[in-house]
C-alpha cells in the first residue's frame, strides 16, 4: 500500500507543478509586450508615417519581426529616406536588384544598415565624426559640417521627424548603400553583362565566301588591326546590306558608335552638312558599319560634301542601286589624315593618291591656291572646311563638290588607249578640252607641211 499511496501523491505534486508553471508562459509575454512593441512604439509611427516608400521595403524584406525585438531590446534610431529617393531618384537597375526573391538578404542588409540600436536626438550632441555600428554589422558614418548633421554622404533634412518613447526617427535626403551591398550588386551585373556575350570560341562564317574565317592572331591591346580594313567591311549594297553590329568578340578597344554620333552631331551643329549627316544616318547604314570599323580599331578620314555640293547632284547620279554608299565610299580614306599633314604632302610630293573603301578606286590630291584640291579637272574639289572634327580615330574634312572617280572608256578600239573622264557634278555639263591652244596650233601647221600623222598628240 505504501508504494501505490507514494506514486499517487507524486503525480499530484507534478500536476500542481505544472499548473503553477502554465500561467507564468502567457505573463512573461505580456511581459515582453509592455516592454517591447506597443502602439506607441517606434515602429507603428514608421508604418503609420509618410516614409510609405521606406516602409514597404521594410514589409518586403520580412524584417518587422527583426525589428520588433530591436525595440523590445532598447532604443533605436532609424534614418528614413524621403519618398522622392526610393522612388524617382533611385537608379532603376539598383531597385529591380533590391526586389530580386533572391537578393532578399541584401535588401535586409541595406535596410538594417539605416537603423541603430541606441537612440540619438539632433538637440543632443551631435558627433563631430565617429562610426557607430547599426543593425546590419556595418559601421555608419556620423559628422557634423556646420549646421549640418550628416549621415554617411547624405544630410539629414528632418531632425527628429517621428519622436517615440522607444526610439527616435530622422529624414534624411537619400538612401544609404553599404558596401556589402554595392559590391553584390557590381558583381551581379557583371555576370549578367558576361552571361550576354557570345563565347569568343564561336565560328564566324565569312559573308563572301560562306567559309568559315580562320581565327585571327592575338593582337596587342590597342595595337592597329592586322586586317586591312576592306577585309573588316561589311558586304557592299550590290551583296547584301550591311548587318546589325552583333554582340562582338570582345576585343573591342574603342568606342566607335560613341565616336560615329559624336562626329555626326559635330556636322549639324557645324552647319552647312545636314545632306551628308542625313545620307549617313537615315538613307543608308554607313554609321553603323564606319562605328563596327572604328570600334574594331580602324582609322578613317571623311572628305565631307557641304549642302552645296550635295545639291548639285542630278536623279541619274543617285539613280543606280547602292550609289549612295558608293558616292560616301569614295569619300572615305582609311588613314587618319589631317589639313595640315594632307597639305605637307602634297607640297612635297606633288601629287598623292589616298586609298578609298571604294575599292580600287582612289582620290588625287594636288597643291592648289595654298590650299589642298582632291580629283580632276571640273569634278574637283577644294579643302573648304580643314579639320572639321578630329578626335585621333576619325577625322572630316569638308570640301566643295562631290567627288567621283574616273571611269575609263569601255569602247575599245584599235591602237586607242583607255581614256579617263571625270564625271561632272556642276548642273552644265561642259566638254572638257583634251589639247591646249598652243599644241593645237603646232597640230595645224603640222597638218600643213603634210607632218601631223607622226605627232601622237595630234593623231
Amino acid at each position: 500500500m505504501g508504494a501505490p499511496l507514494f506514486g499517487a501523491v507524486l503525480l499530484c505534486l507534478v500536476l500542481a507543478a505544472a499548473a503553477v508553471q502554465q500561467p507564468t508562459l502567457p505573463s512573461s509575454s505580456a511581459a515582453n509586450s509592455s516592454t517591447g512593441v506597443n502602439s506607441n512604439s517606434v515602429l507603428v509611427a514608421l508604418l503609420d508615417s509618410h516614409y510609405t516608400e521606406l516602409a514597404e521595403l521594410v514589409e518586403k524584406a520580412l524584417l518587422l519581426q527583426s525589428l520588433e525585438d530591436a525595440v523590445g531590446r532598447g532604443n533605436v534610431t532609424i534614418f528614413a529616406p524621403r519618398n522622392e529617393a526610393l522612388e524617382r531618384d533611385l537608379d532603376p537597375e539598383f531597385r529591380a536588384f533590391l526586389l530580386e526573391p533572391r537578393n532578399l538578404r541584401s535588401l535586409q542588409r541595406l535596410l538594417l544598415f539605416h537603423v541603430l540600436p541606441s537612440r540619438l536626438h539632433s538637440h543632443s550632441a551631435w558627433p563631430a565624426s565617429t562610426a557607430r555600428m547599426t543593425l546590419s554589422g556595418e559601421h555608419l558614418q556620423l559628422s557634423a559640417d556646420g549646421h549640418k548633421m550628416l549621415v554617411g554622404t547624405a544630410e539629414v533634412t528632418r531632425p527628429d521627424a517621428v519622436v517615440r518613447p522607444d526610439g527616435v526617427i530622422h529624414g534624411i535626403e537619400r538612401l544609404l548603400v553599404p558596401r556589402s551591398v554595392q559590391e553584390d550588386f557590381n558583381r551581379r551585373r557583371s555576370l549578367a553583362a558576361i552571361s550576354a556575350v557570345l563565347p569568343t570560341g564561336a565560328p564566324e562564317v565569312d559573308p563572301r565566301t560562306h567559309r568559315l574565317k580562320k581565327p585571327a592572331p592575338p593582337v596587342p591591346l590597342g595595337a592597329p588591326p592586322v586586317l586591312p580594313v576592306w577585309d573588316a567591311m561589311a558586304p557592299g549594297p550590290s551583296i547584301a546590306p550591311a548587318p546589325a553590329p552583333g554582340p562582338g568578340s570582345g576585343k573591342h578597344h574603342f568606342d566607335g558608335h560613341s565616336q560615329v554620333k559624336d562626329f555626326i552631331q559635330t556636322l549639324v551643329l557645324y552647319g552647312g552638312y545636314n545632306e551628308l549627316a542625313d545620307i549617313l544616318v537615315n538613307l543608308t547604314s554607313l554609321a553603323t558599319e564606319m562605328g563596327r570599323l572604328v570600334s574594331e580599331g580602324y582609322v578613317l578620314t571623311v572628305l565631307a560634301p557641304n549642302d552645296e555640293a550635295m545639291a548639285r547632284l542630278t536623279t541619274d547620279q543617285l539613280s543606280e542601286p547602292g550609289s549612295p554608299e558608293n558616292i560616301l565610299y569614295y569619300h572615305m580614306v582609311p588613314e587618319y589624315q589631317t589639313e595640315e599633314s594632307m597639305y605637307n604632302a602634297v607640297r612635297r610630293f606633288g601629287t598623292v593618291r589616298y586609298d578609298t573603301l571604294r575599292l580600287p578606286q582612289k582620290v588625287t590630291a594636288r597643291e592648289a591656291d595654298g590650299s589642298v584640291k582632291f580629283g580632276h579637272g571640273e569634278g574637283s574639289a577644294y579643302l573648304f572646311d580643314p579639320d572639321i572634327y578630329t578626335d585621333g580615330r576619325i577625322s572630316v574634312q569638308g570640301i566643295d563638290a562631290v567627288l567621283f572617280p574616273p571611269v575609263e572608256d569601255t569602247a575599245k578600239s584599235a591602237g586607242a588607249s583607255p581614256v579617263r573622264k571625270a564625271l561632272v557634278v556642276t548642273g552644265t555639263a561642259k566638254p572638257k578640252l583634251r589639247r591646249g591652244k598652243l599644241l593645237e596650233g603646232a597640230c595645224h601647221v603640222a597638218a600643213v607641211f603634210g607632218g601631223r600623222s607622226h605627232f601622237k598628240s595630234c593623231q
